[in-house]
Order: C-alpha cells, then structure tokens, then sequence
C-alpha cells in the first residue's frame, strides 16, 4: 500500500510504485522499477487524475477506496490513454457506475479500442482547449497536448492549488522517491527516449502553460515537482528545443573484436588532454537508452564503428536509426571506421546522419586498419583537434 503523499490539503497522492518492474514499455531497462501516478481531488464533487498499469490496478483501486472513506467519486479524469495509465479505467468504471469520465474526443476512441466491453455512453464528459470543470474550491482547467506523446494527451492545470497535472511531461524513470536528489539524469533519459521525437509538440505546450502561475508540477511518472520549477521548464525548454545542453563530447562505440574500442578510448584520451570534457559509451554492451540521451546531451558526437557485412556493425546502424527516430539534430559529428580488408563503416554511417537534420560532419574522417598503429597517430591527433573546437 503506498504511504499517503498530499501535494496540497485536498489533493492527495494515489498513485503506485512498481520497483520490481525492470523493463518499461517493453524496451528501457529499469534499475529502479517504475512509478504510476494518480492524483485524488477531495472536494464537493471528488475526482480522480488518471488510472495505473495494469499491474497495479489493485493497490490503486485500494488506495483510491481508502481516501472516499465511504463516499463516491464525481470524475475519473483521463489525461492519457496509454495503457500504462489507463489500465484501471475499467475496473473503475465497475466500481463506480455513477462517475463520469473527463477526456477529450480522441481519448473516447482510445478508451473504446482498448475497452471495447465498456459503454462510456452518457457517462463521457468531453472537453476540449481551455474548457474548465468545477469541482468546487478546486477548477480544473484543460490544454490539449497532442503528441506529448501520443495524439489524445492533454494536461489540466488546477486553479485554486496552482497545479499542473502534466500527463507524461517532466516525468522520469524510476520510483515514487527514488533519486529524488538528481532528478535530471533519469528525466533526461526517459524525456529523450519517450517525448524527445515531439519537441515541437512540447514546445507548444509550454508556450501554453508559460503563464500560469505554478506552485506544482504533478506529472505521470517520478516526483511530484514543489520547489524550483524554473530549473524543470528549462531542462525541458532546452530539451525540446534540441539544443545541447552541455559542451562536450560523447563517444559511441561499436566494436566488434575490442580493437576499434581501444583505438575510441585513445581518441577520448587525447580529448581531456585538450580540456574536452568526455562521456564514452560501448553501444554494444551497454544501455542504448542511455547512448541516446548523452547523444542529445552534448554538443558533438563521435562515432566509432567497425566495418560490418559491407555496411557498419550492427549495433551502430541500431544507434544511428534510434537518433534518427528520435529527431536527433544540431549537433557537429566526428567518424572514426575500422576495417581489415574494405573499410566501409565510415560510408554507412555518412549516409546516415545525412538524412537528419542539421548535423555538421567533422573532418577529418578516420580510418584504422584491424588496429590502432603509429603511422595513425596524425590523423587521431587531427581528429582530436577538431573535435576539441566549439562553437
């Protein structure tokens, strides 16, 4: 049973934690498990913010009976109906056939796809931009968010408390309380790998929200967000802009035999001896997740790969594809190949960043043959130079 948490004297935490849960949406792993927030309103009319995974529906349904102390509830309001969040929808409609539920016209066809048994009929209240309901100290007021990540999500904005319930916006990996001290790190992660495609889209919804006044940032996933909200609108001001948000340098690695690795590790070295700071990943052993996120997190990239079926090492051409479906952008990349007999890294993964947006190649490209040797030792310097310029 989850503790209570309140954000507010009659807004109270419902939501669940799943430590043991150790892949999200079937693709990024979890050290942590993952948290599902639902947010319970306690008013003359009383609404609940959202439902819970599928594997949590129980303990939510609990912990929302616990709160009613006997009474019903007006409104279920769904925010987004991406399973992980609307799983409970049903069993709460069971539970409470006199509540109505509060979404827009695309949540309705989401709810009846994925609950085709369930007949919302009369009990639907749909809104649309800037439409408020009443609850009565509390008013909620609605902002569409289309593909904030998917095209039904929308946020509520809570006038009384000053609460912006953010759907998946400014959500992170990880429980209710975990990491509460660095937030960024795991926010940065699940931003660029579940919203980061959409940064338009999160552009629009913050220039919606711009001027309201917030005292709290309720979000879907991880903290409830009380203090320095500045810091979090301009994590995500920067993120969705695609603009880098350290000066650095990130090294991808795809190694096949651990030679290519070796000759990426010289050209990192050579990088802090300029004063470069350096984040290094093994793409082929390690958390792709992560690649992704330090790729958008620094202002230049390197690539290295080996030569691979006449192509680039397969967990390279994974990389360079999730960049590409992540609308990787304004960034300056440096190419470092190896090959034994027909070196043809270097090709594929020009190709590659040549079908996205605004990335500036860096020269030299480099080549190693099977290993690292002396007579490389120029062009590596050369790279390194480059490398170590900003802009």
């Amino acid at each position: 049973m989850t503790s209570e948490k309140k954000i507010s004297d009659e807004i109270i935490y419902v939501g669940v934690d799943d430590p043991e849960l150790r892949l999200f949406e079937s693709q990024y792993a979890l050290e942590q498990g993952m948290t599902y927030n639902s947010y319970f309103i306690d008013d003359e009319q009383i609404a609940v913010m959202d439902a819970v995974d599928v594997r949590k529906v129980d303990e939510w349904m609990d912990n929302v009976s616990r709160n009613l102390k006997g009474r019903k509830p007006s409104y279920l309001v769904v925010l987004h109906v991406e399973p992980d969040h609307s799983a409970g929808v049903k069993r709460f409609c069971e539970a409470y056939p006199e509540a109505k539920i509060v979404g827009n016209a695309k949540t309705f066809t989401f709810l009846s796809q994925f609950f085709n048994d369930v007949d919302f009929g009369d009990r639907k209240v749909v809104v649309k931009e800037g439409d408020t309901l009443s609850l009565g100290k509390h008013t909620l007021k609605f902002f569409m968010a289309p593909m904030v990540h998917w095209p039904e999500t929308m946020v509520a904005y809570e006038q009384a408390d000053k609460v912006l319930f953010s759907a998946d916006a400014f959500g992170k990996f990880g429980v209710y309380d975990a990491d509460a001290d660095d937030w960024t790190c795991e926010a940065r992660r699940y931003y660029f790998n579940i919203v980061g495609k959409y940064g338009a889209s999160v552009q629009c919804l913050l220039k919606k929200v711009a001027n309201l006044p917030l005292k709290v940032i309720a979000p879907l996933h991880g903290p409830v967000l009380k203090e320095n909200l500045g810091y979090y609108i301009d994590k995500y001001n920067t993120w969705s802009s695609y603009e880098p948000e350290d000066k650095g340098v990130f090294i991808a690695v795809a190694s096949i035999h651990g030679h290519t690795l070796k000759a990426a590790e010289l050209l990192a070295e050579k990088l802090r001896e300029r004063g470069v700071k350096v984040a290094f990943s093994d793409i082929t052993r390690e958390d792709i997740a992560e690649a992704v996120e330090d790729a958008f997190r620094y202002d230049r990239l390197l690539l290295a790969a080996s030569s691979y079926d006449g192509g680039v090492f397969t967990p390279m051409d994974f990389f360079l594809s999730r960049l590409k479906h992540k609308n990787y952008q304004k960034r300056r990349v440096g190419i470092l190949e190896n090959g034994t007999w027909a070196p043809c890294a270097a090709k594929a993964m020009k190709e590659a960043i040549s079908e996205m947006k605004d990335l500036t190649l860096i020269e030299p490209v480099v080549t190693i043959r099977s290993a690292y040797n002396q007579a490389d030792e120029a062009a590596f310097d050369a790279l390194a130079e480059a490398l170590s310029k900003t802009l």
